[in-house]
């Protein structure tokens, strides 16, 4: 375990001593014990700005979308791959819908911004079969945060698509012999027997990312945004990030990421708690 704590106090721990920056009017040439205090100047001044509203407001839409497609679209999923009885196409599907869990978002973004190009995209071309005008979905700032919640979705249902039917398997197959002895169609089985035998960890699976919702996705969208589509795409890390690297704003953007640091703190204990409570899980 040495190595990985080592890596965790130098990356994770050592570096909150900037967090004195957010209380400080910090300039580089001063550095943190050279630069004045300011109180909370920052934090009011943070909430002044003209495109904070919007930003927070994004952050959540997309984040809240990510969370309810990541938890449909895989119980759906799973349920239809629980149906197959051939194990050697379960597994093969598996592996498919796997794989680009494992991809980053600087590989896909590439993909994606091919794929979906307004002039020799293969979305495109499809539409202009149907008579449809080609739609510059990477460039539209009504489009862009729907690309976002269906490309994550897409990339991630794959890895919750492995836990559900692992829970799947855990109902006991005596349930479903006894319901059709009783008469139970496919509809009756799965609304009293299969749904309710996952319901523990759909449950877990939601609570436990409450504590993520402010983690709308810098990565995928800091590699497929652009400045045409701020308005419905900025989030508080690209955010963040503008304000500190461009703007060389290190005060209010470190402000920022305190305050969000601090609610998804309150979040994940929030979270565990109900995670507790509703399932009995817990990590110690």
């Amino acid at each position: 375990m040495f190595p990985a704590c080592v890596f965790l106090i130098l990356f994770s721990y050592m570096p909150m001593f900037g967090i004195i920056m957010a209380f400080q009017d910090f300039t580089p040439t001063d550095g943190i014990f050279g630069s004045s205090f300011v109180g909370f100047d920052n934090f009011v001044r943070l909430f002044t700005l003209d495109n904070i509203q919007q930003v927070m407001f994004n952050t959540l839409y997309i984040s809240i979308m990510k969370i309810i497609l990541g938890l449909l679209v895989p119980i759906l999923f799973a349920l239809l791959l629980n149906e197959v009885r051939n194990r050697l196409f379960v597994r093969s599907v598996q592996t498919i819908v796997y794989l680009p869990y494992f991809l980053s978002w600087v590989i896909l973004a590439g993909v994606f911004i091919e794929i979906l190009s307004p002039s020799n995209g293969l979305v495109n071309h499809a539409l202009k079969i149907f008579g449809i005008d080609p739609i510059f979905f990477l460039g539209d700032k009504s489009w862009f945060p729907n690309v976002i919640i269906i490309t994550d979705t897409w990339k991630s249902f794959g890895f919750g698509t492995i836990v559900y039917l692992a829970a799947l398997t855990s109902i006991d197959p005596s349930l479903y012999e006894a319901a059709k002895v009783d008469g139970a169609n496919y509809y009756r089985q799965m609304r009293h027997i299969t749904l309710p035998g996952i319901t523990n960890i759909v449950v877990l699976m939601t609570v436990l990312s409450i504590g993520s919702i402010l983690d709308a996705g810098f990565d995928q969208i800091y590699n497929l945004y652009n400045p045409v589509v701020y308005e419905t795409g900025d989030i508080l890390d690209t955010f963040v990030f503008r304000l500190g690297i461009k703007d060389m704003l290190f005060s209010i953007s470190t402000a920022v990421s305190l305050i969000k640091s601090i609610v998804s703190f309150v979040l994940i204990v929030i979270s565990y708690r109900l995670a507790y409570r509703l399932t009995e899980y817990k990590i110690f």
